[in-house]
């Protein structure tokens, strides 16, 4: 056999365009929806509208302005204690009805699912409307109370504002969590439960050793979605601000102190850097969160 035959021909091929067929749509809709928009944002962020001069560039002295502006670390600092408080109290309850639907002991266990899931969909504009009737004290449920009781409870007040909107969230999102812990405690094997059975292990024992474990990475996911959610609080104060004027203030949250800003005070450029700003950390503190996650799933 020559030495030309036993050597491998090459043949150049075409390139072969069927995969972008498929994935064309979803980057075309990706680009215009995330990355255009981010991107506009940040060129925004790098320019400032002067008096003389018209939009002048002012390179990152936005985010100079931003670092030194105390209503936007005021804001900043509410949305920390709300996820610092708010976000262990409704992921614990979550994780409560969802081992407790699971453990098979309860009765009507389809209806308590649903009824744990129907607050989520109640649309967020008209959840924060009917709690805020509730928490009315001229006007509502909480004004019978007082009445009925003789109490002043006044969960609309500055002091007590925060703890509301947390109530409202907490609300909305435990059968959404719930959910998800749900499904993943149905992913774990039965032989796994039959084989504790056989060794004796109680129900403490079972939830420690299998069910907390099988649950870390949904624990993970609810963590990230939670944080997100916290720093992106908008709804429920915009909506509250209109029945508690007096304790809702302009900046009372990052995206609320933005969405002031540009539609109200006209400072495009402004609000564009307060956003940048806010989705920086908030992508920084959820990777974090899954970076650690991901190695106690490992150990």
């Amino acid at each position: 056999m020559s030495k030309s035959a036993t050597l491998p021909q090459y043949r150049p091929t075409r390139p072969d365009w069927r995969g972008w067929g498929f994935v064309g749509p979803f980057m075309l809709v990706f680009l215009l929806v995330l990355v255009a928009p981010v991107g506009y944002a940040i060129y925004l962020s790098l320019f400032r509208e002067q008096l003389i001069g018209g939009n002048a560039f002012v390179g990152l002295d936005n985010y100079i302005q931003v670092f030194r502006d105390p209503q936007f670390w005021s804001g900043f600092g509410r949305v920390a204690l709300f996820l610092v408080v708010q976000v262990p109290v409704m992921l614990s309850i979550s994780l409560f009805a969802a081992l407790a639907l699971d453990s098979a002991r309860m009765r009507g266990i389809k209806f308590v699912r649903i009824f744990l899931f129907l607050p989520y969909a109640v649309p967020g504009v008209v959840a924060a409307l009917m709690w805020g009737f509730i928490y009315g004290d001229n006007f509502g449920l909480v004004a019978n109370v007082n009445e009925w009781l003789g109490t002043s409870l006044a969960p609309l007040t500055k002091d007590w504002i925060l703890a509301s909107i947390g109530n409202i969230v907490t609300w909305e999102f435990v059968g959404y969590n719930m959910l998800i812990f749900y499904a993943a405690l149905r992913t774990v094997p039965g032989e796994i439960y039959e084989a504790a059975n056989l060794d004796g292990a109680g129900q403490i024992r079972i939830v420690r050793s299998i069910k907390i474990p099988a649950l870390r990475g949904s624990l993970v996911i609810a963590t990230i979605f939670s944080i997100i959610g916290s720093f992106q609080l908008f709804n429920e104060p915009n909506i509250l601000k209109t029945i508690a004027p007096n304790a809702i203030e302009t900046y009372f949250t990052p995206n609320l102190y933005a969405y002031n800003l540009s539609f109200a005070g006209q400072q495009y450029n402004y609000s564009a850097t307060v956003a940048v700003v806010m989705g920086v950390i908030t992508a920084v503190i959820a990777y974090v969160v899954q970076l650690r996650g991901s190695r106690e799933e490992i150990k």
